[in-house]
């Protein structure tokens, strides 16, 4: 075992990059939650982000247009959760489950031709000067657009929800959608807008990890993320910065145990694989004794006759 071989700057560095996927995805989620929406399909519109990203970043040579057309495939893949749980009425868990199933059906058909693709290389933003400071550039300046993106992501929804008057709507529809049906705000339009945005959000994570963190397409290569989001997002009481936190905790153990690997512990595979996991799971229940933000009416059926 030799642990000298960690550097703890590439560790730093490389846990904010392994947590942003996770980031864009809770975030999004967070804010269709706090709309009285529950969308369990989170891993499929990830997946399907992925592969939209990739096969347009690979026929354009654009990586930023392959974000885009993942934000896009996103958001269009959760208008069918959108149709199915807003104006067909069906179970908001059955729908989001099925939604994932058909994501990774979808993502793994249309990327059967990009195995074993090299997608062109996202450019990294170092900021002058700000990029040369020892340990603290490499660290903070020296990243992509889009992690920075996800961190400027959240501060904004935060304001969103606390600031703005579109997010106190957003907010009465989730806390009570009668009520707010009463006062004539347009439940279902804030609704369907809240979904396409958490589908937009989940594609952009998912086209980080095929263009990004891991510039390959791999079937399945989300590996659950869209599931710890989900659970991110409950566990943080629907606040947007314990999502943040939530988010670089497991980025950084997730780092960690594959450093660990690496230098050889005497701790078997399988336990360094789950550990992420399993920690971050049991920091993030702590986190969530503070039950205060659980929208009231989460998961409930809207209709406008009622």
């Amino acid at each position: 075992m030799d642990l000298s071989a960690i550097n703890p700057v590439l560790l730093i560095a490389s846990l904010m990059v392994a947590a942003t996927p996770l980031l864009l995805a809770a975030i999004g989620e967070l804010v269709v939650e706090r709309s009285g929406v529950l969308n369990l399909g989170v891993e499929g519109l990830m997946i399907t982000g992925a592969i939209c990203g990739f096969a347009i970043s690979v026929e354009t040579t654009s990586p930023m247009l392959g974000l885009l057309a993942a934000m896009l495939g996103g958001a269009v893949l959760s208008l069918l959760f959108a149709f199915l749980t807003q104006f067909a009425l069906a179970n908001q868990v059955a729908s989001g489950l099925a939604l994932t199933l058909f994501g990774l059906g979808l993502s793994a058909l249309m990327g059967r031709s990009y195995v074993g693709v090299k997608p062109p290389a996202m450019a990294k933003l170092d900021l002058p000067i700000l990029s040369d400071i020892p340990v603290l550039g490499p660290i903070f300046f020296s990243h992509d657009p889009v992690l920075y993106f996800g961190i400027a992501l959240t501060a904004a929804v935060y304001w969103f929800l606390k600031k703005s008057r579109a997010g106190l709507i957003l907010r009465a529809v989730g806390e009570s959608h009668d009520a707010a049906h009463a006062l004539g705000y347009n439940v279902i339009r804030v609704r369907v807008l809240a979904i396409m945005f958490g589908g937009a959000c989940a594609g952009l994570g998912g086209a980080y990890i095929s263009l990004i963190r891991v510039p390959q397409w791999t079937e399945g290569m989300t590996a659950g993320i869209g599931w710890i989001a989900l659970a991110l997002v409950v566990f943080a009481s629907w606040k947007p910065w314990r999502v943040l936190l939530g988010a670089y905790l497991f980025g950084g153990i997730n780092v960690l145990q594959l450093n660990l690997q690496a230098a050889g512990i005497a701790i078997p595979v399988e336990y360094l694989a789950m550990s992420p996991y399993l920690i971050t799971i049991l920091v993030l229940v702590i986190m969530s004794a503070d039950k205060s933000g659980a929208p009231a009416a989460l998961g409930r059926t809207f209709h406008a006759s009622q």
